[in-house]
């Protein structure tokens, strides 16, 4: 089998890379960068250029399932120029390999995106499964919203297609979770405003494990990336403590501070969401971290 995949250097996309290498998958990725491009059987670079609607046709010859993980970092600082890189490097990415399947040959039978838990309404109470139809009236849930809408034109093209929505990732090498531990490192960790939001969250293995899964079973539909044990913002913030070895007493840092000193982007530390994995568990799939102390104690204690 051979699979493309976008976004193949980012956080995900690195240890998707090893993950299918090891698993004796070949791989094409797609790159902006000339310099990291490389020819060799079992993995082979092809450049694109979004931004100037530029692509090697050639990255989908012998491809049988593409997995597309590109997209802008939500974690930066929201400026208006910001904002409308993050739509566009997800929506006009995708329409670009859809028209890319639709204009040229190929066997591709299977199209895997990544998405994220953003789509699903703030809330404290609501549990939400893949079902649930309603979008956050947020600049992320209004990403993510148009994010699959772009997605699901693949599906004119007779290609199965699969969504991975995506909760917080718990890696040592980026995402919230190295930044949290910054400070809890030096003993000044704390929550945002009051702590209760509800953080649904999936360490790195069971994530890229979850596409393997979804590649393998050739399944399609929309699919919650969460281990199925979700906690309070508080208690994420106190088990890094744990982990750690580090007190934990700070007062919980308000709202109006961390808009001060991130803008808008501030909201993400506040969202609270829920979010069911039972239907990935009644698929067949099984969690390696159920435990949130295990799942950070495996990337934080090595």
């Amino acid at each position: 089998m051979r699979v493309l995949i976008t976004g193949a250097t980012g956080l995900v996309g690195n240890e998707l890379v090893s993950l299918l290498l090891n698993r004796g998958i070949q791989i094409n990725y797609l790159t902006t960068s000339k310099s990291k491009i490389r020819k060799e059987d079992s993995y082979a670079g092809f450049y694109w250029n979004p931004e100037k609607g530029v692509i090697d046709e050639d990255c989908i010859n012998g491809v049988d399932v593409i997995i597309h993980l590109a997209g802008a970092p939500i974690a930066k600082r929201w400026t208006e120029s910001y904002k409308k890189e993050i739509l566009n490097s997800r929506t006009t990415t995708t329409n670009m390999l859809y028209n890319l399947l639709k204009s040229k040959e190929n066997n591709v039978h299977q199209f895997i995106s990544a998405s994220a838990i953003g789509i699903y309404p703030d809330s404290m109470d609501e549990v939400y499964s893949e079902d649930n139809t309603g979008v956050d009236n947020s600049f992320v849930g209004k990403v993510v919203e148009k994010w699959e809408e772009v997605v699901d034109k693949i599906k004119e093209l007779k290609i199965r297609v699969a969504k991975i929505r995506i909760g917080l990732v718990l890696s040592a090498k980026g995402g919230m979770l190295a930044e949290l531990a910054k400070p809890v490192s030096y003993g000044v960790g704390s929550a945002f405003g009051s702590g209760k939001q509800i953080q649904s969250w999936i360490h790195i293995e069971d994530l890229v494990e979850i596409f393997f899964y979804v590649l393998n079973n050739e399944m399609e539909g929309v699919f919650n990336a969460v281990a199925p044990y979700p906690v309070s913002q508080n208690d994420l913030v106190k088990c890094v403590a744990k982990v750690l070895k580090k007190p934990y007493f700070m007062p919980n840092v308000p709202k109006f501070v961390m808009k001060m000193m991130l803008g808008d982007m501030s909201m993400l530390m506040f969202t609270s969401q829920n979010v069911s994995a039972k239907k990935i568990i009644a698929t067949g799939y099984q969690f390696k971290f159920l435990s949130l102390e295990k799942a950070i104690a495996n990337e934080l204690v090595k």
